[in-house]
This record gives C-alpha cells, sequence and structure tokens, in this order.
C-alpha cells in the first residue's frame, strides 16, 4: 500500500516560529516530505491549507492545532489537534474537554512531548504532560524532536554545541515516554504513536554567535511520521486530506528517523488463519499468526511484546516470528549513525488479541 512521510508539530509567526507558510511548504518541497501539518499554539490559522508547487514538486501543507492553557505556568498539558476544523483553545483549561471537543467534531487528539523536560540553561521549562486522567484520546507524540534537545543542554556550552553540530542530537525517543507508551498499551487501550519535528526555526543569538534552531528544511529530514493510505495521493486536497487523517486515526503509522538513512518501505504486518494484519490493526491468535517485518536497509531489530523485548536480529533486512500468545506487538528499528546505534524506526502495535 502507498506509504506518505508527513511531518507534524511545525509553527510558524502566527504563533511562536519564525516562517510563513510557504517558507514551510518550501522547506517541505526541499526536504522531499510529502506532507506538513502545521500546530501553531492556540490559533486555528485559515486560508493556508492545501498544494504548494515548485517545478514539478509539491506538499501537502495541513492545519492543525497546539491547545494548552497559556494561563496556566507553566503551560504543561499540550494537545495536538488535527482536523478538528474549529478553534478549540476556547477549552484549553480542561484538557478532557479539549479531547471531547476534538472528537466529536470529527478531528484527532494526540498528548504532545509527554515527557519535556526542564533546560534552564536555555531558559526553558518544563511542559510535560501531567493530567493522565484524560481519556479517549487518539494517541502521544512518542519523538520529539525539541523536547529530545532539551535533554542534552545542562549548559550554555552544551547548547552552543548542538547549535553548529544538529545531527549528532537525535539518539531516541525520551526512554520515560516510550515506558510510558508501554504501560497505557498494556492497559488495553490502543495508543497511537507519531513523531514530530516541533520545528520553530528560531532565530538564537548567544555572544558573538547566531543560529537558527532549526532550520524547518533539516526538521523536515529528521523525525517523520510514515502513514500508510489506500491508494497514492491525487492532487486533491480534501481526499488525500482525509487519507492520511484516516491513516494516523488507525495507527496506520509508523515514527522514523530518516536523517541516517531514509525509513520509507518499512512494513510491519501478521498473517492469521483468517486474516492478516497491519500496524494498528487487531487480529485473533487462533491457530497461530506470523508477524513479519520488513526494512529498506540492514538494521538491529527488536520485536517488543507488552513492553519486553521478546527477540532481537542484528544486520538483518527482514525477520519473521510465529505467536500464539495474545499481546501487543511493536518493532524498534536501531542503526549506526555518526558512531553512535540510533533509533531508527518505531512502529505502531500490532494487536494479538
Amino acid at each position: 500500500m502507498p506509504e506518505v512521510i508527513v511531518n507534524l508539530h511545525t509553527h510558524t509567526r502566527y504563533s511562536d516560529g519564525s516562517g510563513l507558510h510557504r517558507d514551510i511548504a518550501r522547506a517541505g518541497i526541499s526536504a522531499g516530505v510529502d506532507a506538513v501539518i502545521v500546530t501553531d499554539h492556540n490559533v486555528l490559522v485559515h486560508g493556508f491549507e492545501g498544494y504548494y508547487k515548485e517545478k514539478n514538486k509539491k506538499v501537502l501543507v495541513l492545519i492543525g492545532e497546539e491547545v494548552h492553557d497559556q494561563a496556566r505556568n507553566p503551560q504543561k498539558n499540550h494537545l495536538l489537534i488535527f482536523n478538528a476544523g474549529r478553534e478549540l483553545a476556547t477549552y484549553a483549561e480542561h484538557p478532557q474537554r479539549v479531547i471531547d471537543q476534538a472528537r466529536e467534531a470529527g478531528g484527532l487528539a494526540f498528548i504532545a512531548h509527554p515527557d519535556d523536560p526542564a533546560a534552564p540553561a536555555v531558559k526553558e521549562t518544563d511542559i510535560s504532560w501531567e493530567d493522565w486522567s484524560v481519556q479517549n484520546y487518539h494517541g502521544i507524540e512518542l519523538w520529539n524532536a525539541l523536547s529530545e534537545l532539551k535533554t542534552l543542554v545542562p549548559t550554555l556550552f552544551h547548547g552552543a554545541f548542538y547549535a553548529f553540530f544538529p545531527k549528532l542530537v537525535a539518539h531516541q525517543p525520551i526512554p520515560a515516554t516510550l515506558a510510558k507508551w508501554d504501560e497505557l498499551l498494556s492497559s488495553g487501550a490502543k495508543v497511537i504513536a507519531i513523531g514530530g519535528s516541533d520545528a520553530h526555526a528560531l532565530k538564537l543569538s548567544m555572544a558573538f554567535i547566531s543560529r537558527v534552531i532549526y532550520p524547518y528544511e533539516f526538521h523536515f529530514r529528521t523525525i517523520n511520521t510514515h502513514v500508510i493510505i489506500p491508494e497514492p495521493l491525487s492532487g486533491e486536497v480534501n481526499k488525500d486530506k482525509k487519507m492520511i487523517y484516516e491513516g494516523m486515526a488507525a495507527g496506520h503509522c509508523f515514527v522514523g528517523y530518516d536523517l541516517p538513512a531514509p525509513t520509507r518501505g518499512f512494513t510491519f504486518t501478521a498473517q492469521g488463519m483468517e486474516k492478516s494484519a497491519m500496524m494498528g490493526d487487531e487480529i485473533s491468535p487462533k491457530g497461530g499468526v506470523t508477524l513479519q517485518a520488513k526494512l529498506p536497509l540492514d538494521a538491529e531489530m527488536r520485536l517488543i511484546k507488552d513492553g519486553n523485548i521478546i527477540q532481537t536480529w542484528k544486520n538483518k533486512q527482514s525477520f519473521a516470528h510465529i505467536t500464539t500468545e495474545s499481546g501487543v506487538y511493536r518493532v524498534e528499528a536501531y542503526r549506526k549513525y555518526l558512531g553512535k546505534l540510533r533509533g531508527w524506526i518505531y512502529s505502531n502495535p500490532i494487536y494479538v488479541r
């Protein structure tokens, strides 16, 4: 089935980003992504959704929103809202109401950067998610590029270093976020994982140093959400938008770190006695289920069941695993890049139950 590369969680001058929608579109075209979802803080910006073209290339720009209570200090409990079609920031004081209103409007709600620690050296506060009593959200932002950066800058020196060497930043999702995801999945909930860049393209100056942290195009080449859709993009905005959001809502997607090597082409499927399944689907263990994963390149693969690694394959491009046990199965893949083993692919689960 066709696959589209979506970069989501992006900000413009309408909130705290530095660029315009056309700047983001140009960066998306240069980076080779298929779609970008802009999510400015507490404002649903109208009039910019659609295809942007340059020569024979194009990118689909979609508009969502990042909703949080601006009166709260610090401003925790951020929600990424997609496809709601109306302003939801008026409900920001109560995260559950935001989620309920998004659902009622036919939209999707994802918990943004569940773990987003303070970084006092660069004057950033902790804006992690706190209200885990909420229900009926679609999923969580498993890997957020800027949240991870905040874990790496205990001093201004570290901040300056990573400003000049951004390729050294990404290692993997914050471990506490991975652990929380597995905890939620083990509770029986269906929780979809997405990856976001949190791109602002901020222009920062420190002494005689001035850098953009980080350009949109750089972000778009790194952490993306790859969505499986039933047919190729048509160029018709509403049709393509519907396919992308339906794919995300079903969990037919994976998080790919595309800088070390392209992740396009990854698959994780299951074959049972009566049906087959892909990421996000449910399948019965009756008679046995064959789980299969295929990578675009050799890597270290880990098959995880209910939060525990049950098998590891090194320097492999595919695996098959037969099981008769119920559980939540997902795949992680790792590749060496710039001297370190780094997270490369994080699949959404297949639910065997």
